[in-house]
């Protein structure tokens, strides 16, 4: 499993995925779930992958092998394509042909292979859009509503998120935002692990702002982590413990 959060703010774009794949409890492994391609002052898009590896890894060097086509097009290229949206598109058809192929083998052994991604961007003269893309290709995209999608383990992560995060947002905040919803999921799910891969784009600047890998063993992340639970803790302990009303008697009748 997985867990993959894009954040879309005013300000920008906070991408967070973490790498662990696991085929049961003794086969875990360390593989990279985001990426990123850019021609700066141009386009930026970001593509986080969560579910089979076979067709995520397939559909990702088949989207890098039609940007490296010299007879390519707006029609198959995300690095061409006119807007976000036809760069979702050209996604969606991939991970859908994809699906299709890999679950027609996979049944023959009654086994099922699906996958989704988040796929973010901005083009030169366009807006920032940040997409949800399914196994059939269709998608969703985030909104000034709800300004995140996720893909994969996602229920840990998202009250956080739900209570936090508004398009006005600033990115630092969404930054710890990210974090504090990945280390809820960590502490949840054992199929969800260190290290993450981070990523921002700020607005109109068409080009990765910054990039991030926290190992397992890095300092602010685990001072995050604490400081999280001990203010968890005590707003717990604030609380007031809830008082049931005592029943109304009733009346003779």
């Amino acid at each position: 499993m997985t867990y993959c959060v894009g954040l879309m703010l005013d300000a920008g774009m906070v991408l967070l995925s973490d790498t662990r794949t696991n085929a049961g409890l003794d086969n875990i492994a360390t593989y990279r779930k985001m990426f990123t391609f850019e021609e700066q002052g141009e386009r930026v898009v970001a593509i986080m992958t969560a579910g089979s590896l076979s067709v995520t890894q397939t559909t990702l060097a088949r989207l890098q092998e039609a940007i490296d086509d010299n007879e390519a097009d707006h029609t198959t290229s995300i690095m061409q394509a006119n807007t976000m949206l036809q760069v979702a598109e050209i996604v969606g058809r991939s991970l859908s042909d994809v699906t299709a192929e890999v679950s027609a083998k996979m049944e023959r052994m009654s086994q099922k292979a699906s996958a989704s991604m988040i796929v973010a961007g901005q083009r030169a003269g366009g807006t920032m859009r940040m997409f949800l893309v399914y196994p059939e290709g269709n998608f969703i995209e985030a909104t000034p509503d709800t300004p995140f999608l996720q893909i994969g383990e996602h229920k840990y992560g998202k009250p956080i998120l739900d209570r936090v995060v508004r398009p006005e947002t600033s990115l630092i905040d969404a930054q710890k935002a990210a974090l504090l919803s990945m280390d809820s999921t960590l502490r949840s799910n054992l199929s969800v692990g260190m290290p993450l891969d981070m990523t921002i784009i700020e607005k109109d600047a068409l080009k990765v702002s910054s990039q991030t890998r926290i190992e397992a063993e890095d300092p602010a992340f685990a001072r995050m982590s604490r400081d999280w639970s001990e203010a968890l803790r005590a707003a717990f302990t604030r609380i007031e413990t809830y008082a049931a009303p005592e029943p109304k008697g009733q009346e003779n009748t």
